[in-house]
Parts: C-alpha cells; sequence; structure tokens
C-alpha cells in the first residue's frame, strides 16, 4: 500500500480511536463510563451519567473527530486518500486499540464522515436521527435507520464510488448494535427518557 494512503489511514485511526465519552465524563468527576449502564463510551450511555451537556459534547466530538481526520488526511496527502481516513476514523471509534478494542457503536462517527465525504447524504442522515430520536425516542432504532439512510442516499445521488464504503459502514455499525437488535425484537429496548434507560444497556 502507498505510503501516503497509509497515512491517511494512520490519521483516521488515530483521531477516530480518541474516546471523548471517557474522557470528558472523567474530567468532570462523573467516573469511569464504562462501569455504568452498557459500559460503551457513547453518548447514550454517556447520558446515563445524569448530564445532558456531557451527552451532547460526546455526540459533537465523536461526529467532528471523523470530519477533521478527512479534512486534516485531505490537506496533508490529498483528496484521493479521502476514504482511507474515513475507514481508518471508523475502525478507529470502533474498536480503539488502546481500550482493548472496545469502543462505539459509530452512529456519530458515520455523520462525521458523511459531512466531509457527501453532505446531502449527511444531512438526510442528521434528519432521519434526529426525526426519529425525537418521535420513537429509542436510540438504536433512530440509528441504525441513519446508517442505513446513507448508502441508499450515495446510491440516489449517483455517489457509486462511495457506495461500497458506505455500505461497509452501515453494515459495522448494524454489527455494532446486534445485541439492540435483539432486544427490539423483544422488545425490551428502552426509550430516551424513560427510567428504564438508567437501568438497561444501550
Amino acid at each position: 500500500m502507498d505510503a501516503d494512503l497509509l497515512l491517511a489511514l494512520a490519521i483516521g485511526y488515530l483521531l477516530g480511536s480518541i474516546p471523548f465519552g471517557l474522557v470528558l465524563t472523567r474530567l468532570a468527576g462523573k467516573g469511569d463510563v464504562r462501569a455504568i449502564g452498557s459500559g460503551n463510551i457513547g453518548a447514550t450511555n454517556v447520558l446515563r451519567t445524569g448530564s445532558k451537556p456531557l451527552a451532547a459534547l460526546t455526540l459533537v466530538l465523536d461526529c467532528l473527530k471523523a470530519t477533521a481526520a478527512i479534512l486534516i488526511s485531505r490537506a496533508v496527502v490529498g483528496a484521493d486518500a479521502d476514504s482511507f481516513a474515513a475507514a481508518g476514523a471508523m475502525v478507529g471509534h470502533l474498536y480503539p486499540a488502546w481500550l482493548r478494542l472496545r469502543g462505539g457503536k459509530g452512529v456519530a462517527t458515520y455523520l462525521g464522515v458523511l459531512i466531509a465525504l457527501l453532505p446531502g447524504a449527511a444531512l438526510v442522515y442528521a434528519l432521519v436521527w434526529l426525526g426519529l430520536l425525537l418521535t420513537i425516542r429509542i436510540s438504536s432504532v433512530a440509528g441504525l435507520t441513519a446508517a442505513i439512510s446513507a448508502p441508499i442516499t450515495a446510491a440516489v445521488l449517483g455517489e457509486q464510488a462511495l457506495f461500497p464504503m458506505l455500505l461497509g459502514f452501515t453494515l459495522l455499525v448494524l454489527w455494532k448494535h446486534r445485541e439492540n437488535i435483539l432486544r427490539l425484537k423483544a422488545g425490551t429496548e428502552p426509550r430516551i427518557g424513560g427510567a428504564e434507560l438508567d437501568r438497561r444497556p444501550d
């Protein structure tokens, strides 16, 4: 593999693997977010600390770290390496080496990738995600549906070159949500804002 592409992949992985949920909760004196709820480092589990601002900030930073990785890689290496930086950011978030490969579920980071690579798909993704969060109020349903929208939107927009990569990212997000999918089938998945969110995993 070309050295420039490896550099882009490394930039993406290093930025993507920053565990903002873990860092922010510790800095705020909330302890280790991995010790509560699902043990996940994402925004939904950060919400279980009782701090909505921390959860919101985690979501924003998990999103923007992917955007930053792609933009930095583009400036250093060139636009030809965008997909490698994007892949690095997603894999880094999902499987950070410093957390024994136990990362987040990728929904916010996926949005950050789309912001840099396909803004039209990012807009659809954000609208689907936010719309379902506000109506159904089940985090996993909102995130999964948004992730599924990404390759579909790419295909509709004629972005065939991005379709295989986005389909791969969607499958990764689905895999990371496999336990959520089982609970959805069983009717036991918690809703945001419900008392059950405090005691059940996301």
